[in-house]
């Protein structure tokens, strides 16, 4: 698995399709949805066809074992 880019959120976890908009490795819900269920994409090394699967910190998305995104908690101020 190539590094992964940090990617903070705010809360305790995000949904697979939000997370792909929000480290920019998709430009569009729409993009989300058709890559999710073609099998592109990979949380942790195993691919997942659910948009609505619930990360949490630490975990790793990639997409077609191309550019992937880690999971982390934002800092509190």
């Amino acid at each position: 698995m190539a590094d992964a880019d940090d990617v903070p959120i705010r809360d305790e976890s995000i949904r697979l399709g939000q997370f792909l908009k929000l480290a920019n490795l998709i430009e569009s819900g729409a993009e989300a949805k058709s890559f999710i269920a073609d099998g592109a994409v990979s949380v942790n090394g195993e691919v997942d066809v659910r948009r609505g699967r619930q990360l949490r910190e630490g975990d790793v998305v990639s997409i077609d074992g191309g550019p992937s995104a880690r999971v982390v908690r934002e800092a509190a101020l």
